[in-house]
């Protein structure tokens, strides 16, 4: 596509040409006929290089003249009637490739345009890596029922990174009372040489005075207004751990599944995969809360004897596993 393009000069050039008053029969030691003869062959050349193997059913390719003998009986042709059919016939070869190449150059615009915005709507961009067949076998084996874990499991059963997940359905929330205004007010936003690591911290001192559903909408603004920040694998955890928390492992379970794929190597990829063992055990789905418990043994072993090693026996404590 790129390549038709670039012709682009070429064919502007050929229509200049043809444009030009060039009947005059020599011009500058040049016969009209030894011109007209160097323009085909340019057009032709140019059709084979946009559509390889000249097939007909996009341009006839121009043929040589055909010189002969005429029939008895048919009149002697003007010349200067046959270089008009000619150039006629080049003008509209040029008209042709001229629009084939726009029509392309816009079909070429509107792609970009749309990987622009798929791009734009990717979580954490550049954080992407990709997990092994078996990861994403197992972490795909996760979804599926009425699991709001399922549509971001079927994106990574076709290998593509989850997408940010839908909140549910929600009730008309009640009117916070006064008494808890005033509480979260209380609550002092972090004012640093980054902005994005205060709104996280933000988020995360919410989390920590259990103002969950402050948190969760904190923590979605940072997100949202800094998905390159180091604080991205941080950020989704922490999301996923103020819905557990907040008593809906549902959508926490959708987060901490979309937190893996964005980045398996996170700081809180680990993390993720037990939570979202934990979610799915809590929810009663006891095969899928094994698949990624199992999953966790393999792949974050280190954190199971360190840093997790509390809730990873707690998780493992509540599962029957086979």
């Amino acid at each position: 596509m790129k390549r038709l393009i670039q012709h682009k000069p070429l064919v502007a050039t050929l229509a200049l040409l043809i444009a030009a008053p060039a009947f005059a029969q020599d011009t500058g030691g040049v016969s009209l006929e030894t011109r007209v003869r160097k323009v085909e062959s340019e057009v032709s050349a140019l059709q084979r290089v946009v559509f390889p193997g000249g097939d007909g059913r996009f341009f006839p390719q121009i043929q040589p003249s055909q010189t002969g003998t005429a029939p008895s009986g048919t009149p002697a042709s003007n010349p200067n009637a046959d270089m008009l059919t000619r150039m006629d016939s080049l003008e509209g070869q040029v008209a042709r490739l001229t629009s084939q190449v726009e029509e392309d150059r816009n079909r070429l615009e509107k792609l970009e345009a749309r990987l622009a915005a798929m791009e734009a709507g990717k979580p954490a961009v550049g954080e992407v890596a990709t997990a092994s067949t078996a990861s994403s076998s197992n972490l795909a084996a996760m979804s599926g029922g009425a699991s709001a874990a399922a549509p971001a499991a079927a994106q990574v059963a076709a290998g593509k990174p989850a997408a940010p997940a839908a909140a549910p359905v929600a009730k008309p929330a009640a009117t916070p009372s006064a008494q808890r205004v005033a509480a979260v007010r209380a609550i002092e936003k972090p004012q640093t040489q980054d902005p994005g690591d205060d709104e996280y911290s933000y988020g995360f001192r919410l989390w920590e005075a259990k103002f969950y559903p402050e948190a969760q909408q904190q923590l979605k603004l940072f997100l949202t207004k800094y998905p390159k920040h180091s604080r991205g694998s941080f950020a989704r955890n922490l999301l996923g751990r103020a819905y557990l928390d907040d008593g809906n492992p549902r959508e926490a379970a959708s987060w901490f599944l979309q937190n893996y794929k964005a980045n398996p190597k996170g700081e809180r990829a680990g993390d993720s995969v037990l939570l979202l063992a934990e979610s799915m055990r809590q929810m009663k789905d006891t095969n899928r809360a094994c698949v990624a418990l199992d999953q966790f043994e393999r792949e974050f072993a280190k954190d199971a004897a360190g840093r997790l090693k509390g809730q990873y026996d707690a998780t493992k404590r509540g599962l029957k596993c086979s």
